[in-house]
């Protein structure tokens, strides 16, 4: 139990949060199927950045799966070994990030998941392969997407998506390989 002293801060955030609903604050309306389920809302983020060379991706279904205010941060490591990060909106990592997988070519599989749950909010770990094509025999990069989901009542949000690419020095652990975990 919090101290006294921060309970009616505490029950004034909460009051807060229930006060806007996620759904009523949609800019774009989903597929029915695509925020359903966890399987469908992970299966419509990594389909919607996913395409052959030179094909616009589905920004609008993109948008659909986020919530207003979502954060992407994708994280790296320099040359001298320290970690950077950048916090993007939607628009901004479609801005910033779309030419890039729209280019060469970029399909993102999920090749592994691990899921937290606690009432409506999920924490969900999802391991990633990066291919040129659907048929290329080994990805060009791999890595691990942390989500941070939330279910409304109605349907599935992504809030967060937080991501850093596998190394020779940071492999994907064995753990998150897979699923059914």
């Amino acid at each position: 139990m919090p101290p006294r002293s921060i309970l009616p801060v505490l029950l004034a955030v909460a009051a807060f949060a229930i006060s806007a609903p996620a759904a009523a604050q949609s800019a774009v309306e989903p597929d029915p199927a695509d925020v359903a389920t966890l399987d469908g809302i992970m299966a419509a983020v990594y389909g919607s950045i996913s395409g052959p060379a030179g094909q616009p991706r589905d920004w609008d279904r993109f948008r659909s799966l986020m919530i207003p205010g979502a954060r992407l941060i994708p994280t790296g490591t320099a040359p001298d070994g320290s970690v950077g990060h950048r916090v993007m909106t939607t628009e901004e990592y479609i801005q910033v990030v779309g030419p890039a997988l729209e280019g060469p070519g970029f399909y993102e599989n999920e090749i592994g998941r691990v899921v937290e749950r606690y009432g409506p909010v999920v924490h969900l770990m999802s391991a990633y392969e990066s291919l040129r094509t659907p048929d290329d025999d080994a990805p060009f990069q791999r890595g691990v997407n942390s989500f941070q989901l939330l279910h409304d009542g109605a349907r599935w949000w992504v809030v967060t998506i937080f991501w850093s690419a596998e190394t020779a020095d940071n492999p994907i652990p064995d753990g998150l390989l897979g699923f059914g975990r």
